[in-house]
């Protein structure tokens, strides 16, 4: 199956509208709903290997030539490096630094990564990230940029990233919070020797938490090519989120999917392939069924009526965020 190619903003990497997130593949706990049930006590490492090198497979056979991973996404990267070296395909590939993965492959510890934007992260992570994906690495990212890390002002990190660009690798950041905005809004003004640094963004964007958009348009303005992470808002927005709160917008949600012809991810996904500064939508699929279901997105026709049914999804940032820092990794 081939779908149709575009650029990332204003790098030469070549991007389907949807690509496939690794955060749920390459370890045994995640925090999407749901996600034991689809590992199905696949949690050693030679099984999560070969359940994500499936997963990979299926992504390709469907269409999909974008892939993001990150060093802490367990071992993501080196399940992505496997892929690539045996089956000697060429999509985008994207990584991140600045989380170190700690859970040491249990689902019950007490933390699964810890976060870190100061350099001797970055030279670590960047040369293992090279060990793991060489020459097929063309998206370096910032994982989680905010204010409180300080990264978008360490002129030591920001000159090493420079480096990097300078050597063919494209520079990114990835958003997370209430403040997305804010943090994008000084990642745009960043420059080094007068050259913008930032190539592209990574943000939450769903039907629950769309605050960002109007920053996400300015930046893909501005050249920056923009990637969407968490449409699914952690299974919050598919059929798996039975919360009792959660009612009245679920009766919502499934009348839309109904009249669009679609299932309920296939219908959050769509609405964030419908925005205009949208270049690639993650799938963070776990089975090669949902992938499909997925990739359901890509025939929805969205139009004035989905738009007004869905925008009384929207919660309140604060309220948005405190709900996703309370999400249980299973």
């Amino acid at each position: 199956m081939s779908l149709p190619l575009r650029p990332l903003g204003q790098t030469d990497l070549q991007v389907t509208r949807i690509g496939l997130g690794l955060a749920a593949l390459g370890r045994p706990g995640y925090i999407n709903l749901g996600h034991g049930a689809d590992l199905a006590g696949r949690h050693t490492p030679a099984a999560l290997q070969a359940h994500c090198l499936a997963m990979l497979d299926a992504a390709w056979a469907l269409g999909l030539r974008y892939f993001d991973a990150a060093r802490s996404y367990g071992a993501a990267e080196t399940f992505l490096g496997e892929w690539l070296r045996t089956r000697g395909h060429t999509p985008a590939v994207g990584s991140k630094w600045g989380y170190t993965y700690t859970a040491d492959w249990r689902i019950e510890a007490e933390h699964h990564e810890v976060k870190d934007h100061h350099l001797p992260v970055l030279e670590r992570q960047w040369a293992e990230s090279r060990t793991h994906l060489g020459d097929w690495l063309r998206l370096y990212q910032i994982h989680s940029a905010t204010l409180q890390s300080g990264v978008l002002a360490d002129p030591a990190v920001l000159s090493r990233l420079a480096q990097i660009k300078a050597n063919g690798v494209a520079i990114g950041l990835t958003l997370s919070g209430p403040a997305q905005a804010t943090t994008l809004h000084q990642a745009l003004a960043v420059q080094i020797d007068g050259v913008r640094l930032f190539d592209t963004v990574q943000a939450t964007w769903n039907l629950l938490e769309p605050s960002c958009g109007s920053a996400l348009a300015e930046a893909a303005a501005a050249g920056l090519g923009v990637l969407v992470k968490e449409a699914l808002a952690n299974g919050r927005l598919t059929a798996r989120n039975t919360a009792p709160e959660f009612a009245r917008q679920r009766v919502l949600l499934n009348a839309e999917a109904r009249r669009l012809g679609v299932g309920l991810d296939a219908l959050a996904l769509a609405a964030a392939l419908a925005q205009p500064w949208a270049d690639v939508v993650l799938s963070g699929a776990g089975e090669p069924e949902q992938l499909v279901s997925n990739l359901q997105a890509l025939t929805v026709t969205w139009d004035a009526a989905a738009s007004a049914c869905t925008a009384a999804l929207a919660e309140p940032p604060a309220q948005y965020w405190q709900t996703r820092a309370a999400l249980a990794w299973n």
